[in-house]
């Protein structure tokens, strides 16, 4: 896969580290020649020095013929025009934008462009850790508005259906690990002791899935 990352900050050049490990082709642009001092010796991937929302950089990098973008940039506005050149211009088939401002992330979401949004993610991230601690996400979505959690069904859930167990909108069971093998929930299927429960939650519904899930407990 050819990436093309705008920004080689910490975060550009941590993601470029790790994209070229595992074989794809990343081209790097960087308005600031002593960027590519974030690069070890001996990176494989191309440095351009330019702009990342500039036609002529993003061409002499290989757009025309990349598979992602990526941008990076400590500016949001640069981040967002790069974002909408690499999609509305070259047809880019993946497109990112790190975006600080989450009301410009906001935008960013109209117009078709994920974004990953620090500020967002990160009071998102507290509030969980505050408030849910117990329930710790494995994987979240967006900028933390969505996330998997896995829990132990207490036991005074036993023989329920675990299609009872969804909230709409909110709460969703995605997938059961019994006995060390895993299955995907139909109707039907009952709760057994000892089930490991996916759930796919929305973040502001955190506190009403630990509600119920601490119910034995008396919590």
């Amino acid at each position: 896969m050819r990436v093309i990352i705008a920004g080689c900050g910490r975060v550009g050049a941590t993601l470029a580290m790790r994209l070229v490990t595992e074989g794809h082709d990343v081209r790097l642009i960087d308005r600031r020649p002593k960027a590519r001092t974030m690069l070890p010796p001996g990176f494989p991937g191309a440095f351009h020095v330019g702009n990342g929302f500039s036609r002529s950089v993003l061409e002499t990098a290989g757009i025309v013929h990349a598979d992602a973008f990526v941008a990076v940039t400590s500016g949001d506005n640069s981040n967002i025009v790069g974002a909408r050149t690499a999609k509305e211009t070259y047809r880019v088939p993946v497109v990112l934008a790190r975006i600080h401002d989450p009301r410009r992330a906001d935008l960013c979401g109209e117009l078709g462009i994920p974004t990953i949004s620090s500020v967002r993610w990160t009071v998102n991230r507290v509030h969980q850790m505050l408030l849910h601690r117990h329930l710790t996400p494995d994987v979240s979505f967006g900028n933390g508005e969505t996330l998997l959690v896995r829990s132990r069904l207490p036991s005074y859930l036993t023989g329920r259906q675990v299609t009872e167990f969804d909230v709409d909108g909110e709460i969703r069971v995605v997938e059961i690990t019994r006995a060390g093998r895993s299955l995907l929930p139909a109707h039907g299927v009952l709760a057994e002791p000892g089930d490991l429960v996916t759930f796919g939650v929305a973040a502001t519904a955190l506190g009403r899935l630990g509600g119920f899930l601490g119910r034995e407990l008396g919590t």
